[in-house]
């Protein structure tokens, strides 16, 4: 469905700038609407007097609906332009992930994984050093990286229990080791990566569960060294890998959303963020 709209969207945009931009073709609407129209009263020529009648009111009203349209086109064009965007616009912005912070259905949680939730605690990894994330590597991705927090004792005990187990998982049963990239953020810093565009996050201060310690951004380690493109196949394959043991941890993972945020999982708490 939002692919159609979309589809729609451009189709009706590139119709109404062709006619606006160029004469002649408003020239050849009018000209098939004309013959359209002597066509159809050809037709009816050829039937009772009584169609005959009603072919010459449709004649005169067909040329009279063509010189209004002739006069009026830039106004009708406006008009559809007005009528057909709205609810365009609002088909295009119901599909999911649009603004990741929103509040939606919680994930289900898979039964074997609240088992091992059940179980021991799980301790938060030993820190990286400040220097792996201001590489050039990771800088080209996430340039604004440096200003992450990424401390485990600021995020909800419940998300961080959860994405340990997600980290144990991607270590013990395919080989990737992980490490979080930023975790609670400040309303503040929320607004200035909003400034930096759609490219970096839809979401302001208190539309993020960054804000409540309910959501962070991971990545892996290969070689000591962080990867976070996912134009690099083995960092894709974890990704895959990754959002699975997240969904199936009970989380919701960015890379299922419209604007594809992979390295990203939030435990979504309802009536948390603001809408």
């Amino acid at each position: 469905m939002f692919l159609f709209s979309m589809l729609l969207f451009f189709v009706v945009t590139c119709f109404s700038a062709w006619l606006l931009l160029f004469p002649a073709s408003r020239d050849v609407v009018l000209r098939s609407l004309g013959a359209a129209g002597r066509r159809i009263a050809q037709r009816l020529r050829g039937g009772l007097h009584d169609g005959l009648r009603q072919a010459g009111g449709l004649g005169r009203e067909a040329g009279g609906s063509l010189r209004f349209l002739r006069r009026r086109y830039p106004l009708l064009l406006a008009a559809l332009v007005l009528v057909s965007v709205p609810p365009l616009l609002a088909l295009m912005l119901s599909g999911r992930g649009m603004l990741s912070g929103f509040d939606s259905n919680t994930q289900a949680i898979n039964e074997q994984i609240a088992g091992l939730l059940q179980g021991e605690q799980l301790s938060a990894p030993a820190p990286l050093p400040p220097l792996a994330f201001t590489t050039a590597e990771v800088a080209l991705v996430r340039p604004m990286l440096d200003g992450a927090n990424r401390n485990w004792q600021l995020l909800d005990p419940a998300f961080a229990q959860r994405l340990l187990l997600v980290f144990k998982i991607m270590k013990e049963r395919h080989g990737y080791d992980m490490a979080i990239l930023e975790g609670y953020r400040s309303p503040e810093r929320q607004n200035a990566l909003a400034a930096a565009g759609p490219g970096v996050t839809n979401a302001r201060a208190f539309q993020s569960y960054h804000q409540f310690g309910l959501a962070a951004d991971c990545a892996f380690l290969r070689d000591g060294k962080l990867v976070i493109s996912e134009k690099d196949p083995w960092a894709m394959r974890g990704y895959q890998f990754y959002g699975a043991a997240a969904q199936a941890a009970g989380l919701t993972w960015g890379g299922s959303w419209t604007m594809m945020d992979f390295g990203h999982t939030e435990l979504r708490v309802p009536g948390t963020v603001k809408k």
